[in-house]
Formats: C-alpha cells, sequence, structure tokens
C-alpha cells in the first residue's frame, strides 16, 4: 500500500482512533509520504514507526514499513516487520526473504527450510521463488550437512529446459559437500551459455583452485574466456574468490541477480535494491555483493547512499570498485576528484581496457582532453589486428578526432577520421560520424554524402543516421527528399534539438514557414544557450545564412 493509501485509509478509520492521537498519526503519514517521495527511506521508517505506535492496526502498514526498511538497509526493522506478517498470515515474498536471511544469519537450517518453502511445492511458483529456491534450498542443505545437498539444483536444471548457471551452483555446492570429483565433472559438462553462467562459473573457477583443483580451474577459466569473448563484464573484474559457505553461497546468487536487475533497462528499483539488501545482510565482505548493491542503490536514487557504501572499503579498493566510486562522483557533479580517482582505478589494472575506456568517458564529461587521450594512448598500444580490435581501434580514432574537432583542428582530425573508415568501412556509426563531421563544416560534401548513405542504407531506422541524411540532402539542396527524412528522424527523437532545428531549417527553405516556426519554438525548449539565440533570431527574421544550423 502506497503512502497515499496509507493516509486515505486512516482517514477513513480516524473515527474510531483516540481523539488526540488522531492528528499525530495523520501527521506522521504525511511525513512518510513525503520521505518516500524525496528518496529518503530512513525518514520514512521513522514516521512509520511512531505511526505503528499509535495506530498498529492500520492496513497495510507493516507492509509499507518492510519496504521502507529493506530499502534503508535497517534488518532489525524489517526482520520484525517481516515477522508480524508471517504471523498474521501474509506470505509475502520480501517478508519470507527476509526471514530467511534471518534463519541463515543464525544457522537455523530447520527455520530457514520453513520459512523459504523448502519444503513445499518445487514445481510451481512465481518467476522470482523459481529462481531463488533451488539456490537456496541447496545451500541451506549445505548449512544443516544434509546428503546429496545439490539436488534441488539438479532437479531445477532437469525440467524443460536446461539452466547452466544452476548446474555450475551445483557443482559449488558440491565442492562445499567435500565432493571435487563430483564437481570437476560438473564443471567441465556445463556449457556456459549466459552472463549468469559465466560468472557463476567464475567463483566456481576459484572454488576449485582453493580445493586443489587447479587443472580444472584452469580449463574452467579458459572456458569463461572463450564464452565472453574478450567481454570485461563489471562483474567479472571483480574478485572472484571461493564460495564454500551457506551464507556465502545464497549471497553471491542474490547478488547476481540483483546486479541482473539493476542493470536492466526496465522494471522498478524496489526489487534488485531488496535482494542486493539480503545479500548485504550475509555476506558484507564479497565484493560482488558490494557490487551489486551500489547497483541497485544508484538505480533507486540514492546516490549519496552508494557512495558511502564505496567509501567504506576496507583495505585498498578494487580497481573496477573505484571506478564505480569515480562515476557516481561524475554524476554529482565532482568531475575533477572522479577525474583523478578514475585515472588512478585505470592505472591498478592496466591490463583492463573496459576501465580505461571507462576512466576516458569520465575525461571527457570534465572537459579534461588531455587526460582522455592519455586514456585513449594507452588503449592503443595495446592493440593487436583482430576484428575486435580493429573494431575497438576505429572507436578509439573518431574519439580522438571529435577531441580535436571541439577545438576546432580540423585538419588534425581529417586524418584520424580517414583511419576509422579504412579500419571499419561498413560500420554505419563510423560512417555517419565522419561523414557528419565533414558535412557540418562543409567540408567534401559529395564524399561525405556518400558515407551517409552508405550508413543509412545500413541502418534506416537509426533516428540520427536519418538526421544526417536528411540534413546532407537540406545542404546539397534536395529539400524535397529531405523533408520526409527529417521528419522520421524526429518522431525517433522528439526530444533531440539539434534534430528538431534541422527539421525547421527544412521546412522553411519547402515554404512551409508556418510549420518552420513551430518547430524552432520547440526546439526552443529544449536547447543550449547557443541554439537558443539562434532559434530567437530565426522566429524573429526567419531563415538567413547565419542563423542556418551548423
Amino acid at each position: 500500500m502506497t503512502g497515499a493509501a496509507l493516509l486515505a485509509a486512516f482517514t477513513a478509520a480516524a473515527p474510531a482512533q483516540a481523539a488526540e492521537s488522531g492528528r499525530e498519526v495523520l501527521n506522521a503519514l504525511a511525513r512518510a509520504r513525503l520521505a518516500e517521495e524525496a528518496g529518503d527511506p530512513r525518514a520514512a521508517l521513522t514516521a512509520l514507526t511512531d505511526v505503528a505506535s499509535r495506530a498498529p492496526g492500520l492496513p497495510g502498514l507493516r507492509g509499507r514499513i518492510l519496504e521502507q526498511a529493506m530499502q534503508g538497509g535497517d534488518l532489525a526493522a524489517a526482520r520484525s516487520a517481516a515477522m508480524q506478517l508471517w504471523t498474521s498470515g501474509e506470505r509475502r515474498f520480501d517478508a519470507r526473504l527476509v526471514l530467511t536471511v534471518d534463519a541463515v544469519r543464525r544457522s537455523d537450517w530447520r527455520t530457514a527450510r520453513t520459512f523459504a518453502g523448502v519444503d513445499g511445492d518445487k514445481t510451481g511458483g512465481d518467476p522470482m521463488t523459481r529462481l531463488l529456491l533451488p539456490v537456496i534450498g541447496a545451500w541451506i542443505e549445505v548449512g544443516a550437512r544434509g546428503k546429496l545437498p545439490e539436488r534441488p539444483l539438479l532437479a531445477a536444471g532437469a525440467r524443460g529446459r536446461p539452466e547452466p548457471a544452476f548446474i555450475l551452483e551445483a557443482a559449488l555446492v558440491q565442492l562445499a559437500a567435500k565432493r571435487p570429483a563430483d564437481a570437476v565433472a560438473l564443471a567441465d559438462a556445463t556449457m556456459l551459455t549466459d552472463r549468469t553462467s559465466q560468472l557463476v562459473a567464475l567463483r566456481l573457477a576459484a572454488t576449485l583452485d582453493a580445493a586443489g583443483e587447479d587443472e580444472a580451474a584452469k580449463r574452467l577459466r579458459g572456458r569463461i574466456a572463450l564464452a565472453t569473448g574478450g567481454r570485461e563484464d563489471p562483474l567479472l573484474l571483480l574478485s572472484d574468490r571461493p564460495v564454500s559457505t551457506a551464507r556465502g553461497g545464497i549471497a553471491h546468487w542474490l547478488a547476481l541477480l540483483a546486479d541482473g536487475f539493476a542493470r536492466a533497462p526496465v522494471g522498478n528499483s524496489r526489487l534488485p535494491l531488496m535482494i542486493a539488501r539480503s545479500a548485504w545482510w550475509l555476506d558484507d565482505s564479497d565484493p560482488t555483493v558490494r557490487s551489486a548493491l551500489v547497483e541497485a542503490l544508484d538505480r533507486d536514487g540514492q546516490r549519496e547512499a552508494a557512495l558511502a557504501l564505496l567509501a567504506d572499503d576496507r583495505g585498498a579498493p578494487l580497481p573496477a570498485l573505484a571506478m564505480r566510486k569515480a562515476e557516481l562522483l561524475a554524476d554529482a557533479g565532482d568531475l575533477d576528484a572522479a577525474t583523478t580517482l578514475a585515472e588512478a582505478a585505470a592505472a591498478q589494472a592496466p591490463a583492463s581496457r573496459s576501465l580505461l575506456v571507462r576512466f576516458a568517458d569520465i575525461a571527457r564529461r570534465s572537459d579534461d582532453g588531455a587526460a582522455a587521450e592519455r586514456a585513449y594512448a594507452r588503449l592503443e598500444a595495446d592493440l593487436g589486428d583482430s576484428e575486435q580490435d580493429r573494431a575497438l581501434h576505429a572507436t578509439i580514432l573518431i574519439a580522438r578526432a571529435d577531441l580535436l574537432l571541439q577545438k576546432g583542428e580540423w585538419d588534425e582530425a581529417q586524418p584520424m577520421l580517414d583511419r576509422a573508415v579504412a579500419l571499419r568501412p561498413g560500420d554505419p556509426t563510423i560512417l555517419n560520424f565522419a561523414g557528419y563531421s565533414a558535412l557540418e563544416r562543409r567540408r567534401n560534401i559529395d564524399a561525405s554524402l556518400a558515407q551517409i548513405e552508405a550508413a543509412w542504407k545500413a541502418e534506416p531506422q537509426n533516428p540520427s543516421i536519418t538526421d544526417s541524411l536528411g540534413w546532407a540532402y537540406v545542404l546539397t539542396g534536395r529539400i524535397a527528399e529531405a523533408v520526409p527524412l527529417l521528419e522520421a528522424a524526429q518522431r525517433g527523437e522528439p526530444e533531440n534539438p539539434v534534430i528538431v532545428e534541422h527539421l525547421g531549417d527544412a521546412y522553411w527553405q519547402a515554404g512551409q514557414r508556418f510549420s518552420a516556426r513551430y518547430v524552432w519554438r520547440a526546439a526552443a525548449l529544449i536547447a543550449d544557450a547557443d541554439m537558443a539565440t539562434r532559434l530567437e533570431a530565426k522566429l524573429r527574421d526567419g531563415l538567413t545564412p547565419a542563423t542556418m544550423a551548423p
């Protein structure tokens, strides 16, 4: 129940409350609602706790307390609310998770089984239960010293489509149960088909090393490298420490799920935060758990809490976590500190290309071209002639050329653009950037137009490339062809001021003066200062050579 719904529920029930406490309860509900809307779960929890002391039977109150306690990281409050929900017969997923985590923390395996529902129906349930129950059940059996604790995972993997992550998790469970031969056999036979299986495999390799199974660990690491294709997943850059306890096993699995949900482009922010909090309460020393909670907090709008979590590193921070802190500092506006920290983090892991790319991105946000150039130079020095390296090289050349173009140094930038196109002649993004960069400076119009047309043929649904082609047609006098292209680009990115201004200029040249002014006014609402000045002149005087879009 939302804060607004709680407020409405109490208002309806107010005549039944003692008159002297009614006003205090309403005030506390209002404070809770404001705190929730401001993204301050701790203040919301304080206010809701005040409500509970005065009106404990208010419908939906305990659920809201549980949610805010999990968002704010208060295990004691979450446990209390979860137990009251359980006792009242509400078997909510979040309440079950908190109570299971609490039981596991206390090594109370019988109670953990009850709250997790391990002894219930193992074939049904909602998607989250199907993702969590086999793993939690298996690790609970490890803690309880049960026979064949991996059975829930193998059974889940046997139903329908096999889940390689479950099978690899079963191998981790077998190692914890001191059965390395069985674990090696599973590890060798399982394909690494997705991100989760690759991340579990990394932890399995570390655990095999710790168990003295060096050759099996080496084989598995080789397969991880092949499966990832050189991709440096943020979690793959973290410590691949062993998993050997029930608490650690459940925590690492929860962290993987939370990280995946936090990085997903859709979905609410509460699910990953709830799962990441649970992982943290089980094992706050695991770098993967820390990273997952940072991502979940940032997704939930709690950037300061995420930064505080990264500032609380025990010992020297891992480079990947230090780089994430730098990104959060940049998001908070502290660009100088972010650049300094990012460069130091990249220096700690000289073989990591992804950290260098992220350092360069932060340096560019800070307008520190020299720092970005240092990152690009280090990247280029490490490149070979593989297809993947050629693609990265072309991207770096485009980035370096862009830095030069921002300083007006076309003659220095053009050779880099030409080299990038030579490395990736069929890449629509590179063709578009090279062609448009020349086009907006009115250089090599015919050649630039050919590059943009080739890019558009490869990706005709791309609004940026469609805009480039439409604008190229404007500059070459092909207005009738330009207008429908620019209209399509504007539909694809209606809040891109560059595209909107281009469309307005094309309308004016096509004789559609009313439409042009209408579109310019729309562009003025989202324009930066320079564009706004130019648009103001167009709206006053119409389009002139001096006010035409660049």
